[in-house]
């Protein structure tokens, strides 16, 4: 039995299944109704993420340092 969802721009039904190319939309049309939303920022999310500490020159020299392991094509080529 497929799962039924509504559509999030105007709640009709859709099958969630390979077949229905614009899931979780009922259309393509619906789609781009809730792309334009977002670039409009008439859709935000709610809070900003809050860590427990805050974020020291040391800590985000070692998260760079994390992200350009394993993103070698931000490396300048020596």
């Amino acid at each position: 039995m497929a799962t039924t969802v509504k559509c999030p721009t105007c709640d009709k039904p859709v099958v969630w299944q390979a077949s229905s190319e614009h899931r979780p939309f009922c259309s393509e049309r619906c789609k781009l109704i809730d792309l334009g939303d977002w670039a409009e920022e008439n859709h935000k999310i709610s809070q900003p993420v809050q860590s427990a500490e805050p974020m020291s020159e040391e800590m985000i020299d070692a998260l760079e340092e994390q992200f350009l392991q394993h993103h070698k094509f931000f490396v300048e080529p020596e």
